[in-house]
């Protein structure tokens, strides 16, 4: 087959082929990425053929049984030398899981309290949802290490996020949006622990056997950890159309969500930046705080919301986490662009060492 696209792009002039990388990698860093664009299809997905009757069942075993998966995974991945190194900064690592557990709920929390009508309460629900949530590892260790910051520290402390996440989640999510009213309270956390928490601990303990199988099948695990978290989505929104879910949504809701998130998200972003220089962070773990801090997990958020909100309202739930998202990633990866620019331009500031002569280096 001749490749026409080459031919054509090489015989554009050289302008107009700078004009269209340039238009193609602000589309890139703007359109949605591609699990998303998996996720957003999962819930058309179930829109149109959501499952019911017995598949409906199979659906809801198949998802808890990948849910039980994905923990494993998680905990045979964990490093436990990464996660005690925090101890060599502890300010820095308390202060991220602060922002994280407790900055987060708070903002939340205040938003609600002052505009309780903006959202449907069950959008509210999910907005304090992702409140409560972990970092992510993948995409903060990416952007600290883009921005060139401290790479170690984002390891440790997204490594301690995530494991703390598991217990610390179901527990705020029991005292801020006071589930144990219409359920079973501190014994539903406990139940939820031992769902997911079981699996975890498993897959760490059985570390030392299956994890260098693991690190070698990164791709493999990717795909089955991407599949459960699809296989939740499906299995959730198909249980919320079946209950008419999309009647109870206004379509104007959309635009505030996305409104009461950026509120969200740039308020963390502003706080972790300027909290850090006014305590005297050096600039490598001002970009950790910033990073760490201000991420949600989607992996952990999608599989746990389908463990916690047993149901029909589980679908608009994980409407803000899948938002959130996708405006966390546009957002950092032009941050962390910036901090990567400021630091060559650091770098191009510095004087440089004169340099040494022939006789100098010959007798040195």
């Amino acid at each position: 087959m001749i490749p026409v696209f080459p031919i054509m792009w090489q015989r554009l002039p050289t302008g107009r082929r700078q004009h269209l990388s340039l238009t193609l990698a602000i589309m890139k860093r703007y359109l949605p990425d591609t699990f998303t664009l998996l996720l957003l299809s999962t819930v058309l997905l179930a829109t149109l053929l959501p499952a019911t009757g017995r598949f409906e069942s199979f659906m809801h075993l198949a998802s808890n049984t990948a849910i039980a998966l994905l923990f494993f995974l998680h905990g045979a991945r964990l490093s436990r030398e990464a996660a005690l190194s925090g101890l060599k900064q502890p300010r820095l690592h308390l202060l991220t899981l602060g922002c994280t557990f407790v900055l987060f709920p708070l903002l939340g929390l205040a938003l609600q309290a002052v505009l309780p009508g903006l959202l449907t309460p069950q959008l509210w629900l999910g907005v304090l949802f992702v409140c409560t949530l972990s970092s992510t590892v993948q995409s903060s260790i990416a952007f600290t290490s883009i921005a060139r910051g401290n790479v170690p520290a984002a390891i440790c402390g997204a490594t301690a996020s995530n494991l703390l996440g598991i217990v610390f989640t179901p527990i705020l999510v029991t005292l801020l949006l006071h589930r144990h009213q219409d359920s079973g309270g501190i014994g539903q956390v406990t139940g939820i622990l031992l769902q997911l928490l079981l699996p975890f601990v498993l897959g760490n303990v059985l570390r030392p056997w299956i994890g260098e199988w693991v690190t070698r099948n990164k791709s493999l695990l990717a795909v089955v950890d991407r599949g459960g978290i699809l296989l939740a989505v499906y299995a959730a929104f198909s249980v919320a159309v079946a209950q008419g879910v999309w009647h109870l949504f206004p379509p104007q809701q959309l635009a505030l969500l996305v409104l009461v998130n950026a509120v969200l998200l740039g308020g963390v972003l502003l706080i972790t930046t300027f909290g850090s220089r006014a305590l005297g962070f050096s600039k490598a773990d001002e970009i950790v705080l910033v990073f760490c801090g201000s991420k949600k997990s989607l992996a952990s958020g999608i599989p746990m919301a389908s463990v916690l909100f047993a149901g029909g309202g589980v679908g608009i739930v994980l409407l803000p986490i899948m938002v959130f998202h996708q405006m966390q990633l546009m957002l950092c990866s032009v941050l962390a662009r910036r901090y990567a620019e400021q630091a060559k331009q650091r770098e191009q500031e510095q004087p440089q060492p004169p340099a040494t002569t022939g006789v100098s280096a010959v007798t040195s």
